[in-house]
């Protein structure tokens, strides 16, 4: 979508909605202002009749007067005027583009009615979030299923500097888009040395990258995650990012790991046939690394940080690990195999090893759609954090609340640490039902050698169907990109 800023009275083109963002409680004035005198009357009839009152979320799709220069007028509620902030300009921007994308029409003009509210570069960001589409295998698809809405126009007293506050913004959403593309591929298109390409092929932004295939992992003694993808035909790879922005270059990265198993059966203890085509995403939390990777060098952030990914697929085979099994993990650590579906931590314990061990970062935080067992905890809406360190875990929460992805802290509690120790080797893969996410942060944690390290598990975060946040189509969400970035701009740059 083309995105341009405009300033107030400027020409409308033909086809165009016109989009109104106004507050509970000061609609009629609003809506006036900036629907000029011609719309105002019938604005303000529709209003009278109807129901809507401005209350966050509410919109009210008009067809324009006669005459007036736009096609339709779209009234979004944004709620109280005390309470807009930045992702409220998001979400009613983002909701007015839901109200007219199959209209027929081609441009999209959005302002605030309270001028003085501001935040236009955000409304950017919420539409370019909003009109995300992964098409690219549709081939028979009715134009009137197709999104019309070709060109935004958000209304800004200085546009210039609107588009200039917009240039990190949109590095975010193109992030967040390439995180959403990995997600949304079928797993016969994304298989591990593929995702590997594609992240190789940000070093255009000034990224290095450095893929490990298995021999190399072999030689490093990868026993644990290499097990995972015994049973593929497909070579399992490890993605090694960096970005060097900080002031010194050599000063100590932070790092964060991605599990990314590009697709997951199971393995021998096979998961059911039902709703197995959606673990193509099991590699959403490497999506979500590399997402941040991809915007910390977009927008030149002044930080040295690491990115790993462990990529890898798990299937079915003669050769494939058994529940019974013991590997032998980099750490030295040696794990029973219990259940083959508990793959992912093995993927990460020899990620998260590797990083530590070769970066020696200032902390490691890891994201892996891991269980199933947080989507019963927190339902699906809330990620879970589990940390070893207050400081990094209260940084994360901080930066969750900021971009609206919500991140709830999960105990880490010794006593359950009893639950994954194994009669025959260091440590077993997975400690029964009973708090199952907390036991796969646990073994985690064996593996991360004391550094300050935290563990997102974002299986009931990473992708929606249906989907209630209207910057998020139903689909891949790129969860953990805006947040980590968030958390980097803040905490960690300078």
């Amino acid at each position: 979508m083309d995105i341009q800023f405009v300033t107030p009275g400027s020409e409308i083109a033909d086809k165009t909605a016109l989009a109104l963002i106004v507050f509970e409680g000061s609609v009629l004035s609003g809506a006036a202002a900036e629907a000029d005198q011609q719309a105002a009357g019938v604005v303000g009839r529709a209003l009278a009749q109807g129901r809507f009152t401005g209350a966050k979320g509410q919109v009210l799709d008009l067809t324009a007067p006669a005459g007036h220069a736009a096609d339709r007028i779209v009234l979004v509620g944004a709620g109280k005027r005390e309470a807009f902030d930045d992702v409220g300009a998001e979400h009613a921007a983002a909701s007015a583009y839901g109200a007219v994308k199959l209209s027929g029409l081609t441009v999209l003009r959005v302002a605030f009615a309270d001028p003085t509210a501001g935040k236009p570069e955000r409304a950017a960001l919420g539409l370019r979030l909003a009109a995300y589409r992964f098409d690219r295998y549709r081939t028979k698809e009715p134009v009137d299923k197709k999104p019309s809405i070709l060109k935004a126009e958000i209304v800004s007293a200085d546009a210039v500097a609107a588009q200039g506050a917009y240039v990190e913004l949109a590095a975010l959403a193109d992030a967040i888009s390439f995180a959403r593309d990995l997600v949304s591929e079928p797993p016969n298109v994304l298989y591990p040395a593929e995702f590997a390409r594609r992240v190789k092929g940000l070093e255009s932004l000034g990224l290095e990258v450095e893929i490990l295939g298995e021999a190399e992992m072999e030689e490093l003694g990868m026993g644990s995650l290499l097990g995972v993808g015994r049973g593929s035909r497909k070579d399992s790879q490890l993605a090694i990012m960096r970005w060097n922005g900080g002031t010194d270059p050599a000063a100590q990265p932070i790092a964060f790991v991605g599990k990314g198993v590009c697709f997951d059966t199971g393995g021998i203890s096979l998961k059911p046939a039902d709703g197995m085509e959606d673990m193509k995403w099991d590699m959403g939390g490497a999506a979500a690394v590399a997402g941040l990777m991809h915007v910390l060098a977009g927008r030149k952030a002044k930080v040295n940080a690491v990115g790993i990914l462990g990529l890898v697929e798990n299937m079915p085979d003669g050769d494939a690990q058994r529940p019974g099994d013991v590997v032998t993990s980099m750490s030295g650590q040696t794990i029973e195999i219990i259940n083959t579906d508990a793959e992912g931590r093995l993927v990460l314990a020899d990620a998260l090893w590797y990083c530590q061990d070769r970066f020696k970062p200032k902390f490691m935080v890891d994201l892996a759609t891991l269980t199933g067992a947080i989507i019963i905890s927190l339902g699906n809406d809330y990620a879970g954090v589990f940390s070893n360190n207050d400081e990094l875990a209260d940084n994360l929460l901080a930066a969750s609340k900021t971009e609206a992805e919500p991140l709830w802290r999960m105990p880490l509690p010794a006593a359950y640490d009893k639950q994954i120790d194994s009669m025959i080797a260091d440590v077993k893969n997975t400690g029964g039902r009973p708090g199952g996410s907390i036991t796969a942060a646990l073994f985690l944690q064996r593996f991360v050698n004391g550094l300050p390290w935290a563990h997102m598990d974002i299986a009931s975060t990473a992708w929606k169907k249906p989907s209630s946040v209207p910057t998020s189509p139903e689909g891949a969400t790129g969860y953990g990109v805006r947040l980590l970035n968030r958390m980097v701009a803040d905490k960690y740059e300078g």
